[in-house]
């Protein structure tokens, strides 16, 4: 039995341990070329290192639960399952100590993955409106972020389609990790209440959800200014998606989505017409098909490094009207991925994870295969095998996330933006640099 589920340390809720000063401009030109992120390691799964324990022969006899405050290491064990990381800790600390410790440890592989010097920064707060919600995608070619916003009232005209609310696409261009331009994307056609995103080919695939007027669906824009868009698909054969809300591009170029039913519950949807499923749409071809069903609220997806394995988020314990259902599913699940005729389909559908706080939004893997999803209390990380090896807890949880370069991650809570920095070598698994 697992004695850390029973001793759980107490925690203390994340708090930015420094702002970073940044330049507001409304320039968002690049010089430089953008290219889909490579595949050439989707295919290599290498496994973590194992790290033994820090503790030295010495403390082998010590009660499993003792908690232990003999040095200042940057992290200190409060038992043999569980651990907690403290940033900074010149002195001592106590488990009452109001200092920030974003980072909880339940197995020594997490240690590997967090590196000698893992921090949590907060990089923007903005009260004005929560800019920081979903999409989080990184476009290594321009060293740029792209983040969608939650919904923010609107009183133009043309938001009685979508419930008097809009949502604002957000461009950080970073010169150095604290140094960037922060501007919004002003595409020449509406963004239709953009989601979720992932890199495709030259720029980014966004989810459109849609209006009560216009049709929801997958949208590409381009990296660069004036940021073009171009609907890639907007139907099921000629029925009407509910609202797309994230997004994940396969090696051979297929982009699959989920599809729940929040937008009609937000109120800027018109009654659903299909079930809730997940699709695979296949640009070269135009196919579109269903490759998972049964969910409540099918949300976050991925695929391992090796995309031998999908992951898919079910977020039915939150309704779209902010109604919580406890006993619904909070719920990551892994599916085996296989092919016939050169086509890929979904099967052996099977419990991954369960998120014990809030529920597992957007969802991620690093080259090692090890999984991270967004939750309420932060990201939580599992290893393949579906073990939680740790946490990065984070004020106000976390809708979503995504890596860049050299263990860097972003972190969208909503009104704060937050930088993550891990290992060097902890990296996004199909990322590709």
């Amino acid at each position: 039995m697992s004695h850390h589920l029973w001793h759980r340390p107490r925690t203390a809720e994340a708090d930015g341990t420094g702002h970073a000063t940044h330049k507001v401009s409304f320039s968002d030109s690049s010089k430089r070329d953008s290219s889909r992120p490579s595949a050439s390691r989707t295919n290599s799964h290498t496994s973590s290192p194992r790290l033994l324990s820090p503790r030295g022969d010495k403390d082998r006899d010590r009660p499993r639960s003792q908690q232990l405050w003999s040095d200042n290491r940057a992290w200190q064990r409060v038992n043999r399952q569980s651990e907690a990381l403290w940033q900074e800790s010149p002195s001592l600390l106590s488990p009452s100590s109001p200092q920030p410790r974003p980072f909880l440890i339940y197995h020594d592989s997490f240690l590997n993955l967090l590196g000698p010097s893992p921090s949590l920064s907060l990089l923007i707060s903005d009260p004005r409106a929560p800019y920081f919600h979903e999409a989080g995608v990184f476009h290594p070619a321009t060293n740029t972020l792209f983040i969608t916003s939650n919904q923010i009232p609107d009183t133009s005209p043309d938001a009685v389609t979508t419930s008097n609310k809009t949502i604002v696409i957000t461009k950080i261009e970073f010169f150095s990790p604290t140094d960037f331009t922060r501007d919004k994307v002003r595409c020449p056609e509406r963004n239709y209440m953009a989601n979720g995103g992932s890199n495709f080919r030259d720029g980014i695939v966004l989810c459109a959800q849609g209006s009560l007027r216009e049709p929801s669906g997958l949208i590409y824009m381009e990296a660069k200014r004036p940021h073009k868009t171009v609907t890639l698909v907007n139907n099921y054969h000629g029925r009407p998606f509910n609202s797309p809300n994230d997004v994940v591009v396969h090696s051979d170029e297929s982009v699959w989505f989920t599809d729940p039913i929040y937008g009609y519950e937000q109120g800027f949807r018109p009654k659903p017409q299909l079930p809730q499923h997940v699709y695979r749409f296949d640009p070269s071809t135009g196919d579109i098909r269903v490759v998972a069903d049964g969910f409540g609220r099918p949300n976050g997806i991925c695929f391992s490094p090796n995309e031998e394995t999908c992951y898919i988020t079910d977020t039915d314990v939150i309704h779209g009207d902010g109604t919580k259902v406890h006993s619904r599913a909070a719920t990551v699940y892994a599916y085996s991925v296989y092919w016939t005729d050169d086509q890929p389909y979904l099967t052996n559908r099977r419990v991954f994870a369960y998120a014990d706080t809030g529920a597992p939004d957007g969802i991620k893997c690093d080259v090692y295969g090890n999984v991270y999803a967004g939750c309420g209390d932060g990201i939580n990380v599992w290893n393949s095998g579906g073990m939680l090896v740790g946490k990065i807890l984070i004020e106000g949880g976390c809708a979503n996330f995504c890596f860049g370069r050299n263990g860097e991650m972003w972190c969208c809570g909503e009104h704060k933006l937050w930088r993550v920095k891990l290992g060097d070598e902890t990296k996004g698994g199909l990322l590709g640099i």
